[in-house]
């Protein structure tokens, strides 16, 4: 069934908000999410584009509560896991950048009420997006290094069944994180990072990349300013 023909079967704690093919779910999101409250799940019917933004309500100030695009990124790997054709591997770019086959094809960003980091907001949005096939007119090799999951197998995946499937591995995700804590969501995150590259890598609880080089040299990438320029936005092309 096409994807904009149907409703999602989603778990009881979401309540589902659809949009035309043409709708922004991020957009959407963020604009009802003080009044939605968490576990709204909106989405767009695109056939081109898997396009799904989930209203969170962290309980932990916004300097912990940010690492929530860690368990975004592997619920979204995981969800694509279940449709993979074999030997199709997923990555990760650090922070926020999915690749299928070492192609990018989209990625997890964040919005929330702006607050200081030490004071816990009272909404986030989790935005998660993937192309599912190329746009018209465009081959296959035109655009190096980004692809869509169409071209990498996943030809009979749609966007609603998709989106059912992240909703899951988000919920578990986040039933981790609260119940093992960051530890369990910093593990299997690294286990899909790619790059950058190092000898020994890390998360610190307040989600920045920890890098040990071969002669022990010790790098870190703040989490926070990366957030603010989404790097998946312009190399996958979902910024038109």
């Amino acid at each position: 069934m096409r994807a904009e023909a149907r409703g999602l079967d989603l778990p009881p704690l979401y309540r589902e908000v659809r949009l035309r093919e043409a709708g922004d779910a991020f957009v959407r999101a963020c604009a009802i999410a003080p009044e939605a409250g968490a576990g709204t799940l909106v989405w767009s019917r695109s056939p081109r584009l898997f396009d799904v933004a989930v209203v969170l309500e962290p309980a932990m100030p916004l300097v912990r509560a940010r690492n929530a695009l860690y368990v975004g990124m592997t619920a979204l790997a995981d969800a694509l896991a279940v449709h993979a054709p074999p030997e199709n591997p997923i990555s990760f770019v650090w922070p926020d950048l999915v690749e299928v086959n070492g192609g990018a094809v989209g990625g997890v960003r964040l919005a929330w009420e702006e607050v200081g980091a030490l004071r816990a907001p009272a909404w986030m949005v989790l935005h998660a997006a993937l192309r599912l096939v190329l746009d018209e007119g465009g081959e296959p090799g035109e655009t190096p290094g980004v692809t869509a999951l169409a071209e990498e197998g996943y030809r009979e995946l749609d966007g609603a069944t998709l989106a059912e499937s992240y909703a899951r591995h988000l919920m578990a995700g986040l039933h981790d994180w609260q119940d093992q804590g960051f530890s369990a969501v910093a593990t299997r995150y690294l286990e899909r990072l790619d790059r950058p590259r190092a000898a020994a890598r890390g998360l610190d609880p307040s989600g920045d990349l920890l890098l040990r080089a071969e002669d022990g040299t010790e790098t870190r990438h703040a989490l926070a300013p990366a957030l603010a320029m989404p790097s998946w936005l312009h190399i996958a092309g979902l910024d038109a």
